[in-house]
């Protein structure tokens, strides 16, 4: 990732489906590219806040991690 900063979900446990359709509306909604990789879903840029938010109103509880 170099000096790069992109927003990390992890511990999603979600079918690989509905894991792309959420990176979808991430994405979408942060403006931004990305991918999934694995069980994990990576947003380019520091996104923290407004994806927390994003996945709270879905009913996700989130813990924020790193710095």
């Amino acid at each position: 990732r170099g000096r790069k900063h992109v927003t990390v979900i992890r511990q999603l446990s979600l079918a690989p489906s509905e894991l792309q359709r959420l990176a979808s509306v991430l994405k979408n909604q942060c403006a931004s590219g990305g991918t999934v990789t694995g069980n994990s879903i990576e947003i380019q840029g520091d996104h923290r806040a407004r994806i927390k938010l994003l996945l709270e109103k879905r009913g996700y509880r989130v813990t924020l991690a790193g710095g």
